[in-house]
């Protein structure tokens, strides 16, 4: 197949944007052709280091931010001649819809975020990703059709982007509980300031270590020193990598509100950590329902504060959970995420094209490019 992935953009610091570049590479390397065309962003030099080509039209803002975004796309996919269109995102989804009427090829949305107001818009696609059961159904109940939706759970182990780690953990004071996430109040990190300060009345020499950045860092600052426990909580901010973190970790903790498939569960998975995190959205499945970490309700201080201290006291239990963590590391594996995204591609080809992927999934002759275009795919910015 001949393949594009279509976003807005292409920054670090998203998981939308993760899980497209794991998912193109992962492809090229199963022998498809394929694009990533975006606004702008920061990961050209993996992509075209992997096989991907790279088209980047510039940043589009303003009230004809769609009809731009529409005009450059279609530009762009009447020279390529995909068979499948991935959108992320919504911009990119209802640009593609647009495109769609001149130009044939498969249209799959993914949603990442489903308590994004304009999730529902994703319903454009042929085929509606969703990237885990409570996202899916979520977007059932806001009126897309069960037949489009197909659930795919995000994985991030073995893929290109983190490759298995090898380097050196990063010195923490014990015992060192972690966190990692974006600084807004959807984490819920004010409920884990307030559960740490409880948690230090029982191991005052605890420490809590947040990875990442955001609006209300100076917001959860000021919260973590009114605690009592401010030189004892650490603000790290943003790691584009956090596994050396997590390497030194005793304890991660993931309080968040809502998370429709958090990348960083499966990466303290991979780390062996032992996980405490919020019941809410897809965070359950990706623990197994408990069964590969310790499951709290969401905006409970007093719930966060009794599991960590439940752990920090029980090194057995500690190492139990650390070893269930890496149970069926193959289940978030990038390698399994993308074959489940290439069954759902295949649903949207002409019945010819389908049935000879199905025959044949593996390398294919790959179509020359027009000499135009070949230019034009080096991996800059344009």
């Amino acid at each position: 197949m001949r393949i594009v992935h279509y976003l807005n953009h292409m920054c670090l610091g998203n998981g939308h944007v993760a899980v497209a570049v794991d998912l193109a590479c992962d492809q090229v390397n199963a022998g498809h052709d394929v694009y990533v065309v975006s606004g702008y962003g920061d990961l050209d030099a993996l992509l075209v280091r992997n096989g991907v080509k790279v088209i980047q039209f510039g940043d589009s803002k303003g009230p004809l931010k769609l009809g731009i975004m529409a005009w450059r796309f279609w530009r762009t996919v009447r020279r390529i001649k995909p068979d499948v269109v991935n959108a992320h995102m919504v911009y990119a989804a209802l640009s593609a819809r647009i495109v769609r009427l001149w130009q044939r090829f498969g249209l799959v949305t993914t949603v990442h975020n489903s308590f994004d107001e304009q999730a529902n818009l994703m319903r454009v696609g042929d085929r509606v990703i969703t990237v885990s059961e409570a996202v899916g159904k979520d977007m059932h109940a806001r009126g897309i059709p069960r037949a489009k939706l197909r659930t795919v759970t995000n994985g991030t182990v073995g893929g290109v982007r983190r490759p298995v780690f090898f380097g050196a953990p990063v010195s923490l004071l014990h015992p060192a509980i972690v966190t990692v996430c974006g600084l807004h109040s959807r984490k819920g990190v004010d409920y884990l300031i307030d559960g740490f300060a409880m948690v230090r009345k029982r191991y005052p020499g605890a420490h809590l270590y947040l990875v990442g950045g955001g609006p209300e860092q100076a917001e959860f600052e000021a919260r973590a020193e009114a605690s009592g426990s401010g030189h004892h909580i650490h603000f790290m901010g943003y790691r584009d990598d956090p596994r050396d973190v997590l390497a030194s970790a005793d304890i991660f903790v993931l309080a968040s509100l809502r998370d429709p498939c958090p990348l960083v569960i499966f990466e303290a998975r991979e780390m062996g950590n032992p996980i405490i995190a919020s019941a809410v959205d897809g965070i359950p499945a990706a623990l197994g329902h408990g069964q590969r970490g310790v499951l709290v309700p969401p905006a409970d201080s007093d719930a966060l504060a009794r599991e960590i201290t439940r752990l920090l006291g029980d090194e057995r239990l500690r190492e139990t959970l650390s070893s269930a963590a890496r149970e069926n590391i193959a289940e978030i594996s990038v390698r399994r995420m993308s074959q489940e995204t290439l069954a759902v591609y295949r649903e949207t080809l002409p019945p010819g094209l389908r049935e000879a992927e199905e025959r044949e999934p593996t390398v294919r002759p790959r179509r020359a490019l027009p000499r135009d275009e070949v230019a034009e795919t080096g991996g800059g910015r344009g």
